[in-house]
């Protein structure tokens, strides 16, 4: 399924999974410096990649047999956009 990403759709990719993990390293440094440590943060981002970064590899599996060749690929690149703008607000109200 993987050798189905074109090179845009393995670079939207890799800009959603960096963002959430910026956020990951915001949360454990203020997680750490809070004094109350926890793994719980931690769950919240497992469950995030099965809930946003799962979909987006099944759309990019989904590509393959799409006929018009645009459609799958126009939800794809709008889902990780939103993701990475979920992860971009929750960055700017972190800091």
């Amino acid at each position: 399924m993987l050798g189905s990403l074109t090179l845009w759709m393995e670079v939207a990719l890799w800009v959603v999974l960096g963002s959430m993990g910026a956020n990951l390293l915001v949360d454990l440094f203020k997680t750490v410096t809070g004094g109350k440590f926890s793994m719980d943060f931690v769950l919240g981002y497992l469950k995030d990649l099965l809930y946003y970064v799962m979909p987006l590899l099944l759309l990019a599996g989904l590509s393959l047999m799409d006929v018009t060749g645009w459609v799958v690929l126009v939800g794809y690149y709008l889902g990780a956009l939103a993701v990475l703008l979920k992860y971009l607000m929750d960055l700017k109200g972190k800091l």
